[in-house]
């Protein structure tokens, strides 16, 4: 399975959450409720602190309006000049309104549309009560603060009077002192709660980082890379994680190396059998003279010439296997020398089977393609890619092999003018077993073992169409620059 099938297959599990996601919310779940609740206990202390500035200016006004009433022998004598009422109801905004009477309810003076105290009040002289009610008058009602202040008032041996002084206040202006209280002390919380958020979506980052350096490990390699895992600086949770998926992947890889290593033995153990079989078929052929026994022994001979190429294949895989690629030494080489040697050598299958092989050189004096790998199975890859283009370019075609270095890349290609492959399996070739079509004695593991061996050197592999007919096969490996060391 790819990286992305992989990545795809984490992603969609259903049920599957986001773990920085869930720590987000129930990080950041309790700092809500909790500004919410200081929102709510912000406004009610601020509404508080207002009643009390309130009750206590009202408290004042009524002890002050009491004063202006003094008692006679006749009724009471007023001295409210009519420029203090003015000055009390000029504000429309904030009116404090007054009345004074006489319970139980002879009104003498002031605004007699003042909400009355309510019923079953205890009432203490000398003490204002305080009360909350509705002032309905011609343009509307409204809502108002109440202070009542009872007094006594009369001559020490003639009957007690009582005398009620209230004074009201709309509550408009200290709902807007709340508002306003409350908006100077929610707009620093919400400041320190958006603040709070990018320091716990930072932390919540920085905590996670570890399964992210986790997560490119893994994504990163290749799905035959059974490696450990690298991650000591993790904390010791992620440690544990990946020590868990260290454990598997040494499982696997040691059920991996069993299985390569009973093909190595068995393709070894064959090797020997088979190549006494093709001698013998060949002794056969020589002497037999029947042509039905020459047909039978003709299909046995390439039995075991197919057999033997594979034998060879599943042994050239297994050292290209990046277990057993990574224990061969890599050196620098040339490529253009190598590929050209490997033409030359060639050239006698490539004229039994009519084609014409050619090496693309420009002149004697090119500088070498330096890269550094391993010289043996870089060999193989390249005879793979000229052998596959020998064995299906068909009679008559050419197929021309040719080096150069683009930049700090060395490029391979090797050409043939033969019927080519269509788009859809361009790539499908490289799998193992496939091949496009049946004709010769291919097992399909060429070019499978020239992309592992291609990759286990940091390089490319890719087939291209060419016209009117044709294929490319390009090589791309990342050239020496002389400070690559040998691998042991």
């Amino acid at each position: 399975m790819s990286a992305e099938g992989r990545r795809h297959w984490l992603v969609s599990v259903p049920g599957a959450r986001s773990l920085r996601r869930q720590l987000l919310v129930w990080l950041l779940l309790p700092q809500i409720v909790l500004w919410v609740a200081a929102a709510i206990f912000t406004y009610n202390l601020a509404a508080s602190y207002a009643s009390r500035a309130i009750d206590a200016s009202l408290s004042q006004a009524s002890r002050a309006l009491a004063r202006q009433v003094k008692p006679l022998d006749s009724g009471l004598l007023i001295d409210f000049p009519r420029a203090a009422q003015d000055i009390l109801e000029a504000d429309p905004s904030d009116r404090v309104l007054y009345m004074v009477s006489t319970p139980p309810g002879q009104f003498i003076l002031g605004n007699r549309h003042l909400p009355g105290v309510p019923a079953g009040v205890p009432t203490t002289e000398g003490e204002p009560y305080f009360y909350d009610g509705v002032l309905r008058e011609a343009d509307g009602a409204s809502h108002v603060r109440v202070a009542a202040l009872y007094l006594r008032y009369g001559e020490a041996d003639g009957p007690a009077q009582t005398m009620l002084v209230q004074v009201a206040r709309s509550s408009a202006n200290r709902e807007e002192l709340a508002r306003e209280i409350l908006r100077d002390t929610v707009l620093p919380l919400s400041v320190l709660i958006v603040l709070m958020t990018m320091i716990v979506w930072t932390g919540i980052r920085a905590g996670l980082a570890p399964l992210s350096v986790l997560q490119r490990q893994v994504e990163g390699r290749a799905a035959n890379d059974l490696a450990p895992i690298k991650i000591s600086a993790a904390p010791p949770e992620v440690r544990a994680l990946a020590g868990a998926i260290n454990t598997l992947l040494g499982e696997v890889q040691h059920s991996v190396a069993v299985q390569k290593r009973f093909i190595s033995d068995a393709a070894h153990q064959l090797r020997t059998p088979l190549a006494g079989l093709k001698s013998q078929t060949e002794l056969a052929l020589r002497d037999a003279s029947d042509p039905e026994l020459l047909a039978r022994l003709r299909r046995v001979h390439e039995s075991a010439v197919r057999s033997a190429h594979l034998i060879n294949q599943l042994l050239l895989l297994a050292r290209a296997e990046p277990e057993s690629a990574s224990l061969q030494d890599r050196r620098p080489l040339d490529l253009r020398r190598l590929a050209r040697e490997l033409c030359t050598e060639m050239v006698p299958r490539a004229l039994q089977a009519g084609v014409d092989l050619g090496f693309d050189e420009s002149g004697d004096e090119e500088p070498p393609v330096m890269v550094s790998g391993i010289a043996l199975l870089l060999r193989e890859a390249i005879s793979n890619l000229i052998d596959n283009a020998i064995r299906y370019a068909g009679r008559g075609a050419t197929v021309t092999l040719r080096v150069r270095q683009q930049g700090a890349q060395a490029l391979l290609e090797v050409e043939d003018n033969g019927p080519g492959l269509p788009p859809s399996e361009l790539e499908r070739v490289f799998e193992r077993f496939v091949r496009a079509t049946h004709d010769g004695s291919g097992c399909g593991l060429g070019l499978a073992i020239v992309r592992e061996i291609v990759e286990r050197h940091a390089g490319q592999v890719r087939l291209a169409p060419l016209r009117p007919h044709g294929l490319v096969a390009r090589v791309t490996l990342p050239c020496d620059d002389g400070r690559t060391p040998a691998q042991g």
